[in-house]
């Protein structure tokens, strides 16, 4: 089990933060048809409901661009996740097709509103991650955008660095098609309980129904539990 603190300068500017991770034995494929249908029922529901305004009301996104501005971050500038897949979407762009557990996490990002995190997470250095912000000049690769600047930006970090952003995750701990042990992490800076919660039991849902998900764990964590 991979044990998750999450720091007092966090707590600091997101009182009521709580989170979600799911930790699974999983099977990775290239591309899941079924995953697909419900990706694409999803999309075609969200362009008829929302606009590249509207979506920033959503509670789980409005929390993150505000957690951002607390943080010092320009939230419209470097853009959370979960606002990003939806954005693409309600312009009538097509997703990117990654593969199954990637594709999965997106569309539990988009239905929810919360940006999440996912890792192959025997790539972790130690056991232990600590949800903090990102400092001056602190390196980071993030996932096909090259050197990121993190500072101001809540950041979940290993033994050895950072390993994952609302906006994109690290290169260094990035899912692949060999990936067996997948770890999620949801985080719902609005401190809805409930709702992470039932982001938590989606995933488990999809890990089981797509990805030969077992031996699945949820554990939640920050002020609410």
């Amino acid at each position: 089990m991979i044990k998750i603190n999450v720091s007092e300068e966090i707590a600091s500017v997101c009182p009521g933060f709580v989170g979600a991770a799911i930790e699974a034995q999983v099977v990775n494929t290239k591309y899941s048809e079924g995953l697909w249908a419900e990706i694409r029922a999803l999309c075609d529901d969200y362009k008829q409901r929302f606009t590249t305004v509207s979506i920033k009301e959503l509670p789980g996104v409005e929390a993150t661009r505000r957690v951002y501005r607390a943080c010092g971050k320009d939230p419209s500038r470097y853009r959370p996740s979960s606002e990003a897949l939806i954005r693409r979407v309600v312009q009538g762009k097509e997703l990117y097709q990654i593969d199954t557990l990637v594709d999965m996490i997106n569309l539990a990002s988009m239905k929810f509103g919360y940006s999440i995190g996912g890792f192959d997470a025997d790539k972790f250095v130690g056991d232990t991650l600590t949800l903090g912000i990102g400092r001056k000049d602190e390196p980071y690769e993030g996932i096909g955008r090259g050197i990121l600047n993190i500072e101001g930006m809540p950041v979940y970090r290993d033994a050895e660095g950072g390993v994952g952003t609302p906006t994109s995750d690290h290169e260094r701990t990035k899912i692949e098609l060999g990936t067996t042990h997948l770890l999620t992490l949801i985080n719902g800076y609005d401190g809805n309980s409930e709702t992470v919660e039932a982001n938590a039991q989606f995933i488990r849902e999809l890990l089981e129904r797509h990805a030969e998900g077992h031996n699945i764990t949820v554990t939640t964590y920050g002020g609410h539990f």
